[in-house]
């Protein structure tokens, strides 16, 4: 059985620019999405405004007290709600949807996928087609625990990442409710859907 874990079979059409990278485990493409994302830069049309390692599309709608902090990239025609705050390594794809007072961390969000309001996202890759309710997050680390190392579910085997901080890979047309929660390393199958108010926490550990 491969335990390799493949980000294409849970994301089917991963953005042109992370192609090559995509046959890297998910927690490595975040972990380097900063320098990933300053080399996509010099290659962007010109229908970006780009300015000290920022770059908007110019069809992209961005609502008044965003905080954006370099590198980011935001395609054609999103929707940055207002308040929001982006750092450390930002990718939004074509018409993605980012709610008021969210917050996005070393994450890549897939075309035609929605954050509504008051989310948190660290360190982590959303497919296409993913609703994020209110107040729904990601999580990137186990704050509350000693060992703080995030092991993964795959193929019911535990992999371990190596890191301390990767959030959640979700797979294309995913779900999440209010209020729920993923855990450090979370892994969703295409069209999951997490309930409101549900803690999801996959990790697996030999203590």
């Amino acid at each position: 059985m491969d335990q390799m874990l493949h980000i294409k079979d849970y994301i089917s059409n991963i953005p042109d620019y992370f192609k090559t990278s995509q046959n890297l485990p998910p927690w490595e493409l975040t972990i380097n999405l900063k320098v990933i994302i300053e080399k996509i830069l010099p290659k962007l049309g010109s229908g970006f405004k780009i300015e000290n390692g920022i770059a908007i599309h110019k069809s992209t709608t961005i609502e008044n007290g965003v905080t954006i902090k370099r590198p980011f990239i935001a395609m054609e025609n999103c929707h940055i709600g207002a308040n929001s705050y982006f750092r450390e390594g930002v990718f939004l794809d074509k018409s993605v949807k980012i709610g008021p007072c969210s917050e996005i961390k070393s994450s890549i969000i897939c075309s035609q996928t929605a954050i509504a309001h008051l989310n948190y996202i660290g360190n982590s890759i959303i497919g296409q087609n993913v609703n994020f309710e209110a107040g729904s997050i990601a999580a990137n680390h186990y704050n509350e625990r000693e060992n703080k190392r995030i092991w993964i579910k795959h193929n019911n085997k535990s992999l371990d990442t190596g890191v301390e901080k990767f959030g959640a890979l979700v797979g294309d047309n995913s779900k999440i409710g209010a209020n729920g929660v993923l855990s450090p390393g979370t892994i969703l199958n295409k069209n999951s859907i997490v309930k409101r108010l549900e803690l999801v926490d996959q990790q697996q550990r030999n203590l």
